[in-house]
């Protein structure tokens, strides 16, 4: 099926109010393009890995819709432009030129698909959901992983910076925590490499339904681990669900501006003598992260590279006696 895509170029001041103005006229589904700087609050929310590199903003804002090949676009537009023009007696809406272009119907949810295949993490095959093992690799550890739409295939440098770590240093008594668990691999691996029990927590609720298929596929027991979404770092009820002073090891594969805002709180869920393990940190953003780690009383252990990108490991002092 084919879709007319249709762009509006407006201004930023004014891409909310011509947003409202399509949804008014009955357009379903609006996307919008600017170069507007994330805010603080944006970038606290965002648990992946790096933020998108933008160009300084420039004030244009340009609005995409669609409409199925059978709508009267002519109709539509008209309209379109007939509300436009009423709005500009009251503000400056730009240009308000419409380009006009046509594009396949994709499923976008698994077209991702056929960029994604079988590869190794050292001594560890990750393998998708919908690949078959080659002879040749049976009786090695091999992790089937299916993200959907959650974060996390093990392709990033900076997850299998964290997946080296956690091997490192679990045991089959670790309990671990994954803050941004995403598809719940760097849990899933924990418990595989020994580990007793793991839990995650994520912004995005289908971080709940790609960790709960993934350990199944991978023949990990519910018994064995939990997921939960939420805000760690400001929840006071997540926090109090993951517990403190509970965890042997805690990751947190996300951004270097939230590790930031992270470390100091998530202290509190590591037992004495736990390990903290950081990636998600741009080379440049190094020395920020060692910071916060210092500064929230841990003991840098080790710091790791791939290519840019860099995983930061620390531990929580243990307790001396008598405290």
């Amino acid at each position: 099926m084919k879709w007319n895509k249709f762009r509006l170029q407006t201004t930023t001041q004014a891409e909310d109010v011509v947003s409202s103005i399509l949804t008014d006229i009955g357009i379903e589904g609006v996307e919008i393009e600017d170069k507007v700087p994330l805010t603080q609050k944006e970038k606290e929310q965002m648990f992946v890995d790096i933020l998108p590199e933008t160009a300084l903003d420039d004030g244009v804002a340009y609005l995409s819709f669609y409409l199925e090949e059978s709508e009267d676009k002519e109709a539509v537009l008209e309209k379109v432009r007939n509300e436009l023009d009423e709005m500009r007696e009251f503000m400056d809406l730009g240009p308000c030129t419409i380009e006009e272009s046509q594009t396949e119907d994709v499923d976008w949810v698994n077209n991702w698909k056929q960029y994604f295949h079988q590869f190794y993490v050292d001594d560890i095959l990750i393998i998708p959901s919908w690949e078959d093992v080659k002879p040749e690799d049976e009786g090695k550890m091999i992790i089937h992983i299916d993200p959907g739409t959650a974060f996390g295939t093990g392709m990033h440098e900076t997850t299998q910076l964290c997946i080296r770590q956690i091997k490192k240093y679990v045991t089959d008594t670790t309990r671990i925590l994954d803050v941004g668990c995403g598809s719940g691999i760097l849990g899933m691996l924990a418990l595989k490499f020994g580990a007793d029990y793991s839990v995650g927590t994520d912004l995005d609720p289908c971080a709940i339904d790609a960790t709960h298929e993934n350990m199944k596929e991978n023949g990990v027991s519910k018994d064995r681990y939990e997921v939960m979404i939420g805000n760690i770092i400001d929840d006071k009820e997540i926090q109090d669900r993951v517990g403190y002073e509970k965890y042997d090891i805690v990751a947190a594969n996300i951004l270097a501006d939230v590790l930031v805002t992270l470390t100091p709180v998530i202290v509190n869920q590591l037992k004495p003598g736990g390990i903290y393990i950081t990636s998600g940190i741009i080379d440049d953003k190094e020395e920020v992260v060692k910071q916060a780690v210092s500064d929230a009383g841990l003991e840098l252990l080790d710091v790791t590279y791939q290519g840019e990108w860099v995983c930061v490991t620390a531990r929580k002092p243990l307790e001396k006696a008598g405290e």
